[in-house]
Parts: structure tokens; C-alpha cells; sequence
């Protein structure tokens, strides 16, 4: 048996006025081929647990229009895996297969949320987390008896269980960098959000070592690598964050991540962070003002809490030698368009390192997504293609969908410009050498 594991890529803007726009400016379209570069942790962890006598092709389609008439490799069954953003694609790739007398597996985050209509494009389909049902549905696939649907919702997956993703079925040479996942989850739970605790809730660590083994394996096939963390939170446990900062101290890796505000607070964690070659964390504001924070998060409203915080943590932060890429989210309902001039504002004053700004985005089976189809604000219900983060899928509360696009594509062309990104870089290398000299001074005094 062979099976063909096929991971959706690419990243689109679908509104092509703006991708065009987009081209000009580094910062925007920089992520877009930073993301676009990303393999498929989950589909190599699950190349990992296949057994050696299963033949497994690991498979990146970027452009599924590129394909024509043929079909990537000759499989007795494949696994799918994609963003909402190119389900569609994906489901008419999945028909392809099915036509040509292929077994199709459809699983991830977008099928978990709308397995009804997954089903009409595979015969399999995969519910929650993968790890946890993968074995059973190769026994089944063994035995001829695939069933419909596997449900992993009422398990979660422990992470000390984790096996070893299949690097070795990459060439490196086509990644600017690899992932490594060190927890799923999160403590908090904002209404967008679109991440895996969709897919279980509960935040889990991965131990230490299980992280370490993952890097000593990426470094067989790449010896200095840049590492992107897949995680929703890492630093949401501080004490499993301290650990892994110090033992990734002296492994010669650079590494980006994403966490929340609340890290700044531990100055030990901070310190560690930058002896471990943490080159950036990325940081969901979502917004510079307070009152549009207000209902993000449905726990406790958490984010709000800590907006008056944002100037002073981001200072600590980039104090420590740790970049921020500061995460801003245009069209909240709080907002109007007085948000655009705030968020640049905020980051002239705050000298953010780096900088992602995003509309809000209403994807399927989130909180948001809900809301929004019920008070008749989804533009077009179903239109997964639109989910890109960078196209506007919803009426705004308090403008025009022209003036949310308008007033977005305007703030890029501002925070992406050469000589705002220069005049930001140049402000963190210089307080960088100002307190570097600062220590110095204290040292030859001690």
C-alpha cells in the first residue's frame, strides 16, 4: 500500500487588487512566503507513525491549477490537508482522486469544524486531533473496511506520546524554516480564533526531550536551522517555557514564535529567551485601542485587561534583545476608521520590530463566525476562499467594506514602507547598544 500525504500550501490574497498592491510592499509579501515555506507538521507526524511497510510520498501543491490533467504521484490512498482558505481546491483535488479510484482521507482543522461537508469530497474523513486514530484507520485500511468517519474529539492526544515527524522526506533546500510544535491549546479563548484548540482544547506541553529529540533530527538534515514553533501559546506555561529556552541555549538554532502579552512579566524567561537564539515572538494586540479589546477574549476578557500594558511590555521585551512582531487586527467591532491612523501611530511610538496587520476574519466554526451569520453580517456564507486573513468576509459595524479594504491597503503601503521598516530596525539596534553598554559600565563598577 502506498499513501500519498498531499498538504495544501500555498497562500493566497483573493482580492487580487490588493496582491498586486501587495507586491510592493516587503513586510506583506515577505509573510506571505514565509508562511507559504511552511511544511506540514501534522501530515510528517503522521508519515511517523506509519509503519515501514506502508509506502509513504509527502506532497506540497502550492498552485493546484499548475497540475493540469495529471495527478501528483500514483497512490492507493491519500491524506489531505489544507486551510480553509484552499479547502475548496482541496475538495476539488480530493474528487480527482476519488474518480481516478483513489481512497481519500480529509482531516485537519477546517473538516473537524465542517465534517458534513467534508464527507462529500472523501471517504474518509478524520474528526479532532489525527494521532490519536491514525493506526486504527491504517488496520482498517489493511483490512479493506475504511470506515466514514474517525471521532478523536473525546481524546486528547498526550504529547509524551509523540512520535518523530518524518523530516527526511523534505528537501530543505525548498524551506526558509522548519516547525516544531512544543504545546497545543490555550489558556484563553478568543472569539476568532482559528488555531488548533479548535481542534481540542486543552493545553498540553510536549516534554522536553520529545522537543530536543525533534531538533537533534532536523539538524541530521540542516545544521544551523531556523525554527518556527508551532504553537497556539508557548509561553502560556512559563515554567515548561524557562525549560525549554535554557535547553535550547548553545544548540545553535534561531527561533520564532507566538505567545501572549503576559510574557514580558518574567524577566528570567525574557533573559533566557535571548541566550537561546529566540530571534522573535510574535504577539496577538489585535489593537492599540483599549476599548476595542473589549469581548475578544470570552473567558475572562482577558485582552482588554491588558491593553493599558502594551507600551511598557513591548519595551521590556525588545529591552531583553527579543524582536516583537506585533499582530494588529483591522475591523473589530469596537473600532472605526480611527483604527488605522492608531495602529500606526502606536507602532511609530512603540518602535515595533516588526509588524503584522490583518483584517478580523470570520472563519468557519469559530465563535465569531456564528455571531456574524446570525446577526446577518457574513457576506457570503460558505466563501472559505476568503478566509485568508487579508480579504474582508464580513460587514464591519462601523464602516463600509470599502472603507475597511480601503483604509487596510492604505495602512500597508504606511507600516511597510523602506524607510518606516529602516527607521524601526535602526531604533532597536541602537537602544540594543545603549543598554549593552549600560551593562558593561555596571560590570567594570562591580
Amino acid at each position: 500500500m502506498k499513501i500519498g500525504l498531499i498538504a495544501m500550501s500555498g497562500v493566497r490574497c483573493h482580492n487580487k487588487e490588493l496582491m498586486e498592491f501587495g507586491l510592493t510592499l516587503p513586510g506583506f509579501v515577505e509573510r506571505s512566503k514565509v508562511i507559504a515555506s511552511l511544511p506540514s507538521l501534522g501530515l510528517l507526524t503522521l508519515a511517523g507513525m506509519t509503519p515501514d511497510d506502508i509506502e509513504i510520498g509527502y506532497v506540497e501543491l502550492p498552485d493546484p491549477e499548475s497540475l493540469g490533467d495529471d495527478l501528483p504521484g500514483e497512490f492507493d490512498v491519500v491524506a489531505i490537508s489544507s486551510f480553509s482558505a484552499m479547502i475548496k481546491d482541496a475538495y476539488a483535488l480530493a474528487d480527482r482522486y476519488r474518480r481516478a479510484g483513489t481512497l481519500v482521507i480529509l482531516g485537519g482543522l477546517h473538516v473537524t469544524l465542517m465534517p458534513d461537508e467534508a464527507s462529500q469530497h472523501a471517504d474518509v474523513v478524520v474528526i479532532g486531533e489525527a494521532e490519536p486514530v491514525w493506526m486504527d484507520i491504517i488496520a482498517d485500511l489493511r483490512r479493506g473496511r475504511a470506515k466514514a468517519r474517525y471521532d478523536a474529539r473525546s481524546t486528547t492526544f498526550d504529547f509524551a506520546e509523540s512520535p518523530m515527524p518524518r523530516f527526511d522526506l523534505l528537501d530543505i533546500s525548498n524551506y526558509n524554516r522548519l516547525t516544531i510544535q512544543t504545546q497545543r491549546g490555550c489558556p484563553y479563548s478568543c472569539e476568532f480564533c482559528a488555531a488548533s484548540m479548535r481542534l481540542n482544547p486543552k493545553y498540553r506541553t510536549k516534554p522536553i526531550d520529545r522537543i530536543m529529540a525533534e531538533l537533534h533530527e532536523i539538524k541530521k538534515i540542516w545544521a544551523h536551522p531556523f525554527i518556527e514553533l508551532a504553537d497556539d501559546n508557548t509561553f502560556a506555561d512559563k515554567r515548561h517555557g524557562l525549560a525549554l529556552a535554557e535547553a535550547l541555549e548553545g544548540e545553535g538554532v534561531r527561533w520564532f514564535t507566538e505567545t501572549d502579552i503576559s510574557v514580558a512579566e518574567d524577566p528570567k524567561l525574557l533573559k533566557a529567551l535571548a541566550k537561546s537564539g529566540c530571534a522573535q515572538i510574535l504577539i496577538g494586540l489585535e489593537s492599540p485601542q483599549v476599548t476595542a479589546l473589549d469581548g475578544i477574549e470570552q473567558k475572562g476578557n482577558w485582552k482588554q485587561r491588558q491593553g493599558n500594558r502594551y507600551k511598557d511590555a513591548i519595551a521590556r521585551i525588545q529591552d531583553a534583545g527579543v524582536t516583537v512582531n506585533g499582530c494588529f487586527v483591522l475591523g473589530l467591532d469596537h473600532t472605526d476608521a480611527s483604527a488605522f491612523d492608531a495602529v500606526y501611530d502606536f507602532i511609530e511610538e512603540t518602535g515595533l520590530y516588526e509588524v503584522q496587520v490583518t483584517l478580523m476574519t470570520a472563519f468557519p466554526g469559530t465563535p465569531l463566525y456564528q455571531r456574524l451569520l446570525a446577526e446577518g453580517r457574513i457576506l457570503k456564507d460558505g466563501a472559505w476562499e476568503l478566509c485568508t486573513l487579508f480579504d474582508v468576509n464580513f460587514q464591519p459595524m462601523h464602516m463600509t467594506v470599502e472603507e475597511l479594504e480601503t483604509g487596510f491597503r492604505e495602512l500597508l503601503g504606511r507600516v511597510y514602507d523602506d524607510d518606516f521598516v529602516d527607521q524601526r530596525r535602526r531604533r532597536f539596534l541602537k537602544r540594543r547598544t545603549e543598554i549593552q553598554q549600560e551593562e558593561a559600565v555596571r560590570k567594570q563598577s562591580a
